[in-house]
């Protein structure tokens, strides 16, 4: 089953969750950012550091 259908069927069980990032020292929605820090916030890349 593709990844489209899964989430089609089950759209009526998915709940919204508010996504938070930390912005200039303190925590914000992303929803609440301007379209450029959107852009912005989809571009960067995550990464696992590991322990010394």
């Amino acid at each position: 089953m593709s990844r489209d259908k899964i989430l089609n069927n089950s759209e009526t069980k998915r709940t919204r969750c508010i996504v938070y990032t930390r912005v200039m020292g303190y925590h914000r929605p992303v929803e609440s950012f301007n379209i450029g820090k959107k852009g912005e916030h989809k571009e960067r890349k995550f990464f696992i550091q590991k322990a010394l």
